[in-house]
């Protein structure tokens, strides 16, 4: 966790090769990839990412990344109070 407030929060994750997060609706987010290479699902669509990439995702979209190689990015998660509450 690098920085969290009610209407911002931004986090710095690493995942090993063949690490995921599963997916998951949440808040308007936007994923930097700082290192390393993996595929991002944003609803239906797969995305291969590699170091420089970003990705935008809308509120409500559902979103998860596996890890092909030693992967870093920082997420940056808009209104992340609603990721505490259940889905409407």
């Amino acid at each position: 966790m690098l920085y969290e407030s009610s209407e911002l929060k931004v986090v710095l994750v690493g995942l090993r090769a063949g690490q995921s997060l599963p997916e998951h609706p949440g808040p308007a987010a936007s994923f930097h990839f700082l290192d390393g290479a993996a595929v991002m699902s944003v609803d239906s669509e797969r995305i291969e990412v590699t170091a420089g990439a970003t990705v935008v995702v809308p509120p409500g979209g559902v979103r998860g990344v596996r890890a092909v190689t030693d992967v870093v990015f920082l997420g940056s998660l808009a209104d992340p109070v609603s990721e505490d509450t259940p889905a409407r």
